[in-house]
């Protein structure tokens, strides 16, 4: 008796020792989001939302309609990284706009911080913000999209709340998701890459193609081997076939 008695305390000991050294959250009870919704994939029509932004209230299926869009989250203004890569989203706006394509971002902060930073944006960063900038102080939007931090304890606000990684969503005209991009909070984006991405997704939805590591807009382009040669013969006049399921297309063919 006395030796089952004595194993009971050095569990209870164990069980103490365990609750004592057990790692502390790192975020507040009231950072724990909920997340019931299901995670958004690529072919899933996107969803519709209302939102405050820097450029007036908008839905965002009416504000895209017909058109692409690239929907884009950044962690929190006044910081160096945001700062660097809404300039460069600024800076191309004449190449979103040949390419009939709106691009909106978000974060969770006020309509206020977004105004008063979007200055400094245009300051620092030889830059003009135009495109709206969405006010997700509640979390609405991030939530919907999945876009919540929950592997970087650094990266909350002033009360232990998540705040959003660098999520980018390319959405075509009906609607539907194309491309989904998460980074990390401490890496800023190359926007050349969702450009690059764009094309990609704009000339094969054109002619059928699709396109190879590394490819910019003007290389060679993949005839996919769902396309029968008789078909390639007739939509790919001249193309190279470098393997029976390798065969390519240069892009000034595709446009005459």
């Amino acid at each position: 008796m006395g030796l089952f008695s004595a194993c009971v305390n050095c569990s209870e000991e164990v069980e103490d020792k365990k609750s004592r050294t057990a790692p502390i959250p790192t975020l507040t009870p009231e950072a724990q989001l909920e997340t019931t919704h299901k995670s958004l994939r690529l072919g899933d029509t996107v969803p519709n939302f209302s939102a405050e932004t820097t450029n007036g209230n908008i839905d965002f299926h009416t504000y895209k309609e017909g058109k692409w869009a690239i929907l884009f989250s950044h962690p929190e203004d006044f910081t160096p990284v945001c700062t660097t890569e809404l300039g460069a989203v600024a800076k191309l706006s004449n190449e979103w706009e040949k390419r009939d394509t709106k691009v909106i971002g978000l974060s969770c902060n006020t309509l206020e911080s977004h105004e008063r930073w979007i200055a400094d944006i245009n300051e620092t960063q030889n830059a003009d913000v135009k495109f709206p900038i969405i006010a997700d102080a509640n979390r609405k939007v991030a939530q919907l999209f999945d876009m919540l931090d929950f592997q970087d304890e650094t990266n909350v606000d002033k009360k232990g709340m998540p705040l959003t990684v660098r999520s980018v969503f390319i959405i075509a005209p009906n609607n539907i998701i194309r491309l989904i991009i998460t980074y990390p909070a401490s890496c800023g984006r190359n926007f050349d890459e969702v450009l690059r991405v764009l094309d990609s997704l704009q000339l094969g939805d054109k002619h059928k193609i699709a396109t190879p590591v590394n490819w910019k807009n003007g290389d060679d382009v993949i005839i996919p081997p769902s396309i029968k040669n008789e078909e390639a013969d007739k939509l790919f006049p001249g193309y190279k076939v470098i393997k029976p399921y390798l065969r390519t297309v240069n892009v000034g063919v595709l446009e005459h």
